[in-house]
């Protein structure tokens, strides 16, 4: 059985997480033990203390080194992650220091990308010497980095959240969905396309239950029309695009904002169909329980009074 979390925290030394990084990346308890400062016979107790401390042996030795085992991979994996915690948090400090603010971590589903990078473009302008994560990923993804305080905020949908009491929410855009193909695709060059035209055509888009797939699901029901059942699906813009690029049968839903940028660079074309679903709106979200730096606070201010709810 493994040793409680108390017992973890009060034994566990960052030192001894730089050995586990270091061990992980050389293979040699002397090559590690040099780029801790310790020596080999210190660096082999460190060893030891980390594997009691936790309960369960890390790493096998074979004629190669020292390699980690199941449970090593996953140790060193956050022991990766505290030691970059860390090192956002000193740039933080030194931010707040010298007045800047220090550093922001915004999470983004797909379609507001762009109005979010419109945002962050103005925003830097303000505060040039701010360091900026932005996470592109599912409305479930960002809410499980929410949780776990990874980002300060957020712009996805609370309707995916089982607990979107959780959280405080701005509505800032009402999303419009189109359909977009490649510009070499037989229907590009028409000036109307219906539904049915692209009934038996190969669809990217986006896992089943998420709100733009239940969106051209609905369309589809409401136009008496089966769904697809040959589909591509991705969360990825870039493979999206990419696919598109490769095949000029395919198509895929986006929001408008999305396809226009892409459509912009000549990279896609936005078909001649109107949809009658409205995905629901985006929404800038942060925690209840979770004070805003001072920096997220002017990045959701400026972003709330910059933005139109359309």
């Amino acid at each position: 059985m493994l040793p409680s979390l108390h017992s973890i925290t009060s034994r566990l030394r960052l030192k001894q997480l730089r050995l586990l990084i270091a061990l992980a990346d050389h293979g040699s308890l002397l090559r590690a033990a040099e780029q801790v400062a310790l020596t080999q016979p210190g660096a082999s107790k460190a060893l030891q203390e980390i594997e009691q401390t936790l309960g369960t042996p890390l790493f096998v030795r074979n004629n190669r080194g020292l390699e980690p085992n199941s449970l090593g991979h996953c140790v060193i994996r956050y022991a990766r992650l505290i030691q970059m915690d860390l090192s956002n948090l000193r740039e933080e400090m030194i931010g707040i220091i010298q007045g800047n603010g220090g550093r922001l971590g915004v999470g983004v589903i797909m379609g507001a990308v762009p109005m979010l990078t419109d945002a962050l473009v103005r925003f830097l302008e303000k505060f040039p010497a701010l360091t900026v994560e932005i996470v592109e990923d599912t409305s479930a993804g960002l809410f499980q980095l929410l949780d776990e305080r990874r980002l300060d905020l957020a712009i996805c949908r609370t309707s995916i959240s089982l607990k979107p009491y959780l959280y405080n929410s701005i509505i800032i855009h009402k999303e419009k969905l189109v359909v977009v193909t490649n510009v070499r695709h037989p229907l590009a060059s028409r000036s109307e396309v219906k539904l049915a035209d692209l009934a038996d055509s190969r669809w990217v888009v986006y896992s089943a239950n998420m709100p733009m797939r239940l969106s051209l699901e609905r369309e589809f029901h409401e136009a008496d029309l089966r769904f697809p059942l040959q589909l591509l699906e991705t969360i990825s813009a870039f493979t999206t695009l990419s696919l598109l690029q490769k095949n000029p049968l395919f198509v895929a839903l986006m929001s408008l904002d999305v396809a226009q940028f892409c459509s912009s660079f000549g990279m896609t074309c936005i078909l001649p169909l109107e949809l009658q679903s409205r995905s629901e709106p985006y929404q800038l979200v942060t925690r209840h329980d979770t004070p805003l730096t001072p920096v997220a606070s002017l990045f959701v201010n400026e972003f709330s009074e910059v933005q139109p709810i359309v």
